[in-house]
């Protein structure tokens, strides 16, 4: 067996995984549907809050279970250990096709667009191509390189964002006429219809949260690390989320926002002038960057865990000398190449929001089923505000399922088909004899 990794990555370089991983297009194109059945500022922000509190809610949860059971695999991992490894391995499948290669696709494509917007004869599918082969290299070497590009890219997001803040808070001389204090009405519209519909996308756009507990028998200290990096980066995700909301109303008129997907191309002119659209279509590209890297990054580590517990997939658990999985990450080179090119991409997201959403409820529900058959198990962090915590996530989770039940009925079949496909798969890969996982163990502080 593959023997485990030495750990290497630091809380730094988690926590700006989960940031670049949370931040991608959906803070600069949702906004937009939002302000038709919300027209309140109070409303809008109080959606981003509610949104934040519940990713955060889950972030708690999982940092209990990371920390009990400090190994790379995020939801394969978890649910495999808690309920059955035919589950858990379903819940990696989809994570390895649907939770991460199909999202770094649909992040490349909009890298390529975005770009078009700042060099127009440039072909959209060329640039998405150029920007996962310029991100992959960087990820096949050393930790230590990987995380200097993965820290130093997320600090330049995190910097062209607080500089679109400071554009609308600071240097404009001109404001909409908007209150972002509640007024009569509001309790109506946050009750209403609109708000809960528009809660199911926002809760989209925090999606992420999670993103260092598939990295977490690669993290120094699992214990400490992944909660810190989880609600760290979860809080900061928050804060901007709010901010830049708040200066796309301040700035541009509610009604060059309603019905538009390019949200921050529309504020561009308002907040840059002229060149405000190509401004901002630059700095969304140099975003991007860090939010492929980062999927890049920890997508290939769920299918390394997958390859050390399946003799059939066990092509995939192989490390070059720096413990890097360098098999596994360019499978998702490869599967990124077979997205790009035939656009399957956006029917394989489409359909897996579903199934993803489940996965997370069952590992949230986790919590309490572990606690319950293994009340003795060591927990060097136990969730805060529980039971409170994961119930809040529950309760949310549960409203955005039957929600995309109901309105998306196809696409949820067809995500369910797709956890049944992995079941199928590991049927026939468990043919062969099973290898037993790593024992998880919790890692000195020293």
């Amino acid at each position: 067996m593959t023997p485990s990794p030495v750990p290497r990555i630091s809380g730094l370089t988690a926590t700006s995984i989960v940031v670049a991983n949370m931040i991608g297009t959906g803070i600069f194109t949702s906004l937009g549907f939002q302000v038709g059945g919300l027209p309140s500022g109070f409303a809008i922000l109080m959606l981003w809050l509610v949104g934040g509190v519940c990713a955060l809610c889950g972030a708690l949860c999982y940092a209990e279970l990371a920390a009990a059971m400090p190994r790379s695999g995020g939801e394969y991992h978890y649910l495999g250990k808690i309920y059955h490894p035919a589950l858990g391995f379903m819940a990696g499948w989809i994570s390895a096709t649907a939770g991460f290669a199909a999202p770094v696709a649909v992040a490349a494509m909009a890298f390529g667009e975005y770009f078009k917007g700042v060099y127009p004869g440039v072909s959209p599918l060329h640039s998405s191509l150029v920007v996962v082969w310029l991100a992959t290299p960087l990820l096949l070497g050393d930790a230590k390189l990987g995380s200097r590009f993965q820290n130093s890219m997320t600090v330049l997001k995190v910097v062209l964002i607080l500089g679109v803040i400071g554009a609308g808070f600071f240097l404009r001389g001109h404001s909409q006429s908007i209150s972002f204090l509640p007024q009569p009405g509001d309790g109506a519209l946050i009750a209403s219809a609109p708000f809960a519909v528009s809660l199911v996308y926002v809760m989209f756009a925090y999606s992420g949260w999670n993103a260092s507990t598939y990295i977490a028998g690669e993290v120094r200290n699992p214990a400490r690390m992944i909660l810190m990096s989880v609600s760290l980066g979860t809080l900061v995700v928050m804060g901007l989320y709010l901010a830049v909301n708040a200066v796309f109303l301040r700035s541009t008129p509610v009604t060059e926002l309603q019905n538009k997907v390019d949200v921050a191309l529309t504020a561009g002119p308002y907040l840059f002038g002229a060149a405000g659209t190509r401004i901002m279509a630059g700095l969304i590209c140099l975003g991007l960057v860090s939010t492929i890297s980062a999927m890049m990054w920890i997508g290939p580590r769920v299918t390394m865990a997958m390859g050390e517990d399946l003799r059939g997939l066990r092509w995939f658990a192989k490390r070059n000398g720096h413990g890097t999985p360098v098999r596994a990450i360019l499978a998702q080179f490869t599967l990124v190449h077979v997205f790009l090119l035939t656009s399957s991409f956006k029917q394989v997201v489409s359909g897996a929001t579903f199934i993803l959403q489940l996965c997370s409820f069952l590992t949230v529900l986790g919590v309490f089923v572990l606690r319950f058959r293994q009340p003795s198990l060591a927990r060097p962090y136990r969730a805060w505000g529980y039971p409170v915590t994961p119930l809040v996530f529950m309760g949310v989770s549960l409203w955005m399922l039957w929600h995309l039940l109901c309105s998306e009925r196809v696409e949820s079949l067809v995500g369910l088909g797709t956890g049944v496909v992995g079941l199928i798969i590991y049927l026939i890969s468990s043919k062969f004899a099973a290898i037993s996982p790593p024992t998880p163990t919790i890692h000195d502080p020293d």
